[in-house]
């Protein structure tokens, strides 16, 4: 069986892995058991509320008041298939995504998505330690590069607790998730959010203009985030691996659950990171599009407490996201090539190139942009292996995609890949018939 690449430290006994399989056999029940499955779909989630959501969120409310969270919702529920495929994949092969391809694919395309995939996470982790930084600047009011320098250090500290296994970390990042969600409670309950018209949102396709257009494509084309769909089957391959056709179902039974309800709570920060733009500033401020700017117009709208808890969930976001982008990065390298690096080699060569982009003088919400045209280039490469992998039935035996849900896994590639072509051709000014 091949080592897990989430906790690299073997262990004869863990705690954790031991209540889990008196759970799966039957000898323990409750919901403070089926607890003891929560986990990996809890830090794949961070990958939907990432820096590079806050800035495309907040365009679309401030912009576009509530008319455009229908999208969202679509992107969540095209997160949830994926996310499920992922972590069934890990599962029922007990190998993660990038293990397969190496295992199954020719060499020369091998090699290509791994350089592709390395680069999508090198990029999404980039973003997301800026996007922690910014948050921290503007909070305490210290230079970026602090900034930069304080998130580095708390992003490593946290990687330090995969030496104890896998649990420590997975409750430091739900923690993180928990406070990013409250965050965003509190915040709706602030702002004088007009609930008729974000039901009618959520339930009304609408597209008012190109511009809107283009905001909906930013938002599904960053929402299935190629690491996150690499690092879930990671996550679940050797967490608890089944030993008999029981355990399986039963293991299955419980990480469809969580996928819904950590990817539910994902689509709900998201849906309320729009409403909060749309109710502070569509009225008065629909120019805000940057992070910054929507720190400082939150002030004299709703209150230093109002800008302090956005600050404080930016803040949470971009470490916890930059966590979950190393670990993501090790696992790709460990799963195609067979070999991993240390964390601290990682973490410095993500680090690197976020502080030449600050040292450069580049727009902070700029770079978090075009790391999203990055990785719009590498979506396809995960997501087709995944439906690939998922619809054989020599791989997944009886596990193998039904018909309905293989077409559907199909039908959600089609959509985010043709947004993310048309982003890319908006993004590069590539005239689209029907659209200019």
């Amino acid at each position: 069986m091949a080592e897990s690449a989430y906790c690299p430290v073997p262990r004869l006994i863990d705690p954790t892995t031991t209540a889990i399989r008196e759970v799966l056999s039957g000898r323990r029940t409750g919901l403070r058991s089926a607890l003891l499955f929560a986990g990996p779909a809890v830090i794949a989630s961070i990958a939907y509320m990432d820096p590079g959501n806050f800035a495309t969120n907040i365009q679309a409310g401030s912009h576009y008041g509530y008319s455009l969270l229908w999208v969202v919702v679509v992107a969540n529920a095209i997160a949830m298939l994926f996310q499920a495929l992922s972590a069934k994949l890990g599962i029922v092969t007990n190998r993660n995504l990038a293990e397969m391809c190496r295992d199954n694919f020719p060499l020369p395309l091998v090699l290509v998505m791994w350089v592709v995939s390395e680069i999508a996470a090198m990029a999404t982790d980039l973003a997301e330690f800026i996007g922690g930084a910014i948050g921290l600047s503007l909070l305490f009011g210290v230079p970026m590069m602090v900034g930069m320098g304080i998130t580095a250090v708390v992003t490593y500290a946290i990687l330090l607790l995969e030496r104890r296994g896998f649990r420590p970390m997975e409750l430091a990042i739900g923690a993180m998730v928990g406070g990013i969600g409250l965050c965003y409670l509190l915040e709706i309950l602030i702002a004088p959010v007009d609930w008729p018209a974000a039901v009618t949102g959520m339930a009304v396709p609408k597209i008012a203009d190109l511009g809107a257009l283009t905001i909906a494509v930013g938002i599904v084309g960053a929402t299935v985030m190629p690491h996150a769909v690499y690092l879930h089957s990671g996550l679940t391959q050797n967490r608890a691996p089944a030993r008999n056709p029981s355990e399986r179902r039963k293991l299955l039974s419980f990480s469809n659950r969580e996928v819904v309800i950590a990817l539910a709570l994902a689509g709900m920060v998201n849906i309320a990171m729009v409403m909060m733009a749309a109710a502070a500033f569509h009225e008065g401020h629909p120019e805000v599009a940057e992070i910054e700017t929507a720190y400082h117009t939150l002030t004299p709208l709703l209150g230093a407490g109002a800008a302090a808890i956005f600050l404080i969930s930016l803040i949470a976001s971009g470490i916890s996201s930059s966590v979950v982008g190393t670990m993501a990065g090790q696992m790709i390298m460990q799963g195609f090539v067979g070999f991993r690096i240390p964390v601290w080699l990682r973490r410095l060569i993500t680090m690197l190139p976020a502080f030449v982009v600050v040292a450069m003088g580049v727009n902070a919400t700029d770079a978090l942009v075009m790391s999203q045209v990055v990785l719009s280039f590498a979506l396809p490469v995960p997501m087709l292996a995944l439906v690939y992998f998922t619809g054989r039935r020599e791989m997944m035996g009886e596990y193998v995609n039904t018909r309905g849900l293989h077409l559907a896994a199909i039908a959600g590639c089609v959509v985010v890949l043709a947004l993310n072509v048309l982003l890319l051709a908006q993004t590069f000014g590539i005239d689209i018939p029907g659209l200019a």
